[in-house]
């Protein structure tokens, strides 16, 4: 075996965020969310196009997800949010070669970690053909609408799963996601896609990548790699 290669012998537990990370950022599929999110601000608060994109901006960078905002400032019912920004066209997702494989042979257990929703999750696992693979999925409901990258999150997951930190892996393609990871003692991984929605959030464009112990561009070749 090559000694050179990651080693993950220590992790039982794996954590995958949902969007961008479990399929390629280029299928564009945020956008549409992105935009649906646009038109639900627009409808429900009466504002234009430009006032929406910027109090959704501005919510998802306070508090890591628009809906968080709009539930603090406008008592938004999440249910009818969840239900109308997720109702988008996945036929353009498609299975990446060797993900699910790779996946399947990870120890120990998986978990899907989505500021998104439980729906959403389950009709994305089935298009990239990983349905079947997670152990659970924590959406924002699970999370108590307290989203990523609130240390809550983080510590609800572990708590009810029972899962330790220390053997632990989260992969991300937000960089600022994997603070409270690596805080708590996890093994982070970030999935570096470019794309522009992986540069948002609280803190955006982090000047320091100390709290990220591996960088990846193809999570399905990673997986393939590392020491089990």
């Amino acid at each position: 075996m090559d000694m050179a290669l990651p080693d993950f012998r220590h992790v039982d537990s794996w954590i995958f965020d949902l969007d961008n990370t479990l399929y390629r950022a280029d299928s564009n599929l945020f956008a549409e969310i992105e935009s649906r999110m646009n038109s639900y601000i627009m409808a429900k608060l009466a504002l234009s196009e430009a006032e929406a994109k910027a109090l959704r901006s501005g919510y998802y960078r306070t508090y890591g997800s628009t809906l968080s905002g709009l539930i603090a400032h406008h008592n938004a019912d999440p249910e009818d949010f969840l239900c109308y920004v997720h109702d988008i066209d996945l036929s353009g997702l498609k299975p990446e070669p060797g993900l699910a494989e790779a996946i399947e042979k990870l120890p120990g257990k998986r978990f899907v970690f989505t500021n998104g929703c439980r729906n959403h999750a389950l009709r994305v696992l089935e298009k990239t053909g990983l349905s079947g693979l997670m152990h659970g999925i924590w959406d924002i409901r699970s999370m108590r609408f307290q989203p990523k990258p609130q240390p809550d999150a983080y510590r609800r997951i572990l708590e009810v799963e029972g899962l330790k930190p220390e053997r632990a892996a989260m992969f991300e393609d937000m960089a600022v996601n994997l603070l409270p990871a690596h805080d708590l003692g996890m093994t982070t991984v970030w999935i570096a896609n470019g794309s522009a929605w992986s540069d948002q959030g609280p803190d955006a464009g982090l000047s320091s990548t100390a709290h990220i112990h591996h960088t990846i561009d193809d999570l399905g070749n990673f997986l393939q790699t590392i020491r089990l």
